[in-house]
């Protein structure tokens, strides 16, 4: 009995399959732009929501309300992480919104998993120590304990240093042509809140962590009476970089009564001049780190390729 397959059924399986995975990878960029679009939207029209149900609270003079929570559990988070902590709560608050964490819980949970880390390393800690089976004096164990208690400290803030650090690179690398677009609507005649709510749907396919923050703020400034409140909550949540500069600008335009459009041309020249600089920067750096890498693997290849063919040489004429 022949189980055998023939060479056309093969072609045709094969054909069949080359053509789904052609599908599928011209399917799924399209498939990810809507996937990035529909997020966009969602945090845009929870913020609305929570920024109308606040209005209606008469609760805008608190702590900003974030997207997963009413604004009455938002300000009980806020007031619990003050009276635990303070001011030093308020700036863990501010770390968790430029990482993009807006539960306002965040801000206790991070404190309370700095006091618990500690304790778990230094529990692990003692139990490879106990398990080692060798015996160490007094001094290198408090050592031990001490690393490790620190580093179950340091772990939170570094977790969200670099949330904070990627956040704002792909916001600094957006930014500039983003705030090109703006400077063109605005020049057409186009409201502020309009011209940040329409950029912030032209960049969500390349940057949804630019579209939201400027979706959060186009929300803000069409719901608050406090046009300067909603910019200097979106300074604080981008945290650095020509994004908080260019919140920074508005403000003093504002204030002064100065133009929009100017102020946001003087931005656009300082943030082109800001990436050339970053870009000539890291050009520099390049040589110093191509150092290494030179040295470990192309100079021996080249010492190899360049002496080989004479220590064979050599060898031969040995032999003989």
């Amino acid at each position: 009995m022949n189980f055998g397959i023939d060479n056309d059924i093969l072609i045709t399986i094969a054909s069949a399959l080359v053509a789904a995975l052609s599908f599928a990878a011209f399917a799924l960029p399209f498939l990810n732009k809507t996937e990035k679009k529909e997020r966009y939207r969602a945090v845009i029209d929870k913020r609305r929501k929570a920024l109308f149900e606040a209005t209606r609270s008469g609760a805008m003079n608190k702590a900003p309300v974030e997207e997963s929570v009413s604004a009455r559990e938002s300000i009980a988070g806020l007031y619990r992480m003050q009276k635990l902590a303070g001011d030093m709560g308020e700036k863990v608050r501010d770390k968790m919104l430029q990482a993009g964490i807006r539960n306002p819980n965040a801000p206790l949970k991070f404190m309370i998993a700095q006091v618990i880390l500690p304790l778990v390393f230094c529990g692990i800690a003692m139990f490879f120590i106990t398990a080692s089976g060798k015996e160490l004096s007094s001094g290198v164990i408090l050592l031990l304990l001490f690393g490790a208690a620190f580093a179950g400290y340091k772990l939170p803030g570094l977790l969200v240093k670099n949330m904070i650090m990627k956040r704002q690179e792909e916001i600094n690398l957006t930014f500039p042509d983003s705030l090109d677009m703006m400077l063109i609507c605005v020049q057409g005649g186009i409201g502020l809140e309009q011209t940040v709510d329409r950029v912030a749907a032209e960049v969500a396919e390349h940057s949804p962590t630019l579209a939201e923050e400027l979706g959060i703020l186009s929300a803000e400034m069409a719901m608050l009476n406090d046009r300067r409140q909603a910019l200097q909550d979106f300074a604080r949540r981008v945290g650095s970089g020509g994004a908080k500069s260019f919140a920074t600008a508005l403000i003093q335009a504002e204030q002064y009564g100065t133009s929009i459009s100017q102020a946001m041309r003087v931005m656009a020249d300082e943030l082109r001049e800001m990436r050339m600089a970053l870009a000539e920067q890291k050009a520099a750096a390049l040589p110093p780190k191509l150092t290494v890498p030179m040295i470990l693997f192309f100079l021996p290849a080249l010492f190899i390729v360049i002496l080989g063919p004479a220590g064979i040489e050599a060898s031969s004429s040995g032999g003989h």
